[in-house]
């Protein structure tokens, strides 16, 4: 009979034992799906803080009040959201280099600029023309055909099609990650001004045109110095409390589109986040 107690006692303890283990892992699941839908609830509001950003950068650029219209110069313009940062830059997109229109020594001013050496420089240039252009007669300085192309080992050659994206110059013959990451600040596809205005270009565009740039920084409070193109790159930041947060990077060109009420038309709209 001691023995029977003894195995039953036993078999129950086993039993504790198993359903302690079951309840301990429902919980650990429970608790990480839990903080799963948080961190995710917390990006969607960080995300969508950053939206509010750029929302209320297009209403700042429709004020008829230049001294109330925000400067599209890249300025940056923080906003109280509650307990949440908002961070927004915004820039016109004619203060930057076109990529479809510049002139070879336009662009090989901007690479020398970016510490390229000047051969190198000019040769990309002519490869950026190349690309954009619709023959296979390379440039005279540097260039780039198919041939070229596929001496260097490559799947593909010129394009010989105007620019769809600045993200495509990383296919360009020549072209450096490194490079290609401090250019693309400084390039559009969406001006369509062989040069950038001047008034609201930036140092490293100026002294590719080969101006000098402004020896003063850009004072906050000053109003807009060009009445805007119509055309701007938006860049807003948003972070929480708790450090998740949300950066969104737009193109859009003012004036509605084929959505009744519509304000703008997005020519590019990149998001991202992060959890720190």
């Amino acid at each position: 009979m001691n023995r029977c107690r003894g195995a039953a006692l036993l078999l129950v303890m086993w039993l504790v034992l198993l359903l302690s283990g079951l309840v301990a892992s429902y919980a650990m699941s429970a608790r990480i799906e839990s903080l799963q839908g948080n961190g995710a609830a917390r990006g969607v509001v960080a995300g969508e803080a950053a939206r509010a950003g750029v929302e209320y950068a297009v209403s700042r650029l429709m004020e008829q009040d230049p001294k109330q219209r925000w400067a599209a110069d890249g300025r940056g313009y923080q906003l109280p959201f509650g307990s949440t940062k908002v961070m927004v830059e915004v820039r016109d997109e004619a203060a930057k280099i076109d990529l479809n229109a510049a002139a070879p020594a336009l662009l090989s001013g901007l690479f020398e600029e970016l510490g390229e050496p000047r051969e190198r420089a000019q040769r990309l240039a002519g490869a950026i023309v190349d690309w954009r252009d619709n023959d296979n007669l390379s440039q005279a300085v540097g260039g780039a055909e198919d041939p070229a192309y596929a001496s260097a080992g490559l799947a593909w050659g010129a394009k010989d099609a105007p620019f769809d994206s600045v993200a495509e110059l990383e296919q360009v013959l020549g072209m450096r990650p490194a490079l290609y990451a401090a250019a693309a600040p400084h390039l559009t596809m969406y001006s369509g001004n062989a040069t950038p205005d001047a008034n609201i270009a930036d140092g490293i565009v100026l002294a590719a045109m080969g101006l000098q740039p402004r020896s003063a920084p850009i004072d906050p409070d000053a109003p807009p110095a060009s009445a805007g193109s119509g055309t701007y790159s938006i860049d807003s930041r948003a972070r929480l409390p708790d450090g998740r947060s949300a950066h969104l990077s737009v193109v859009l060109r003012m004036g509605g589109n084929a959505l009744p009420g519509s304000t703008y038309t997005p020519l590019r709209w990149q998001a991202g986040s992060d959890a720190r």
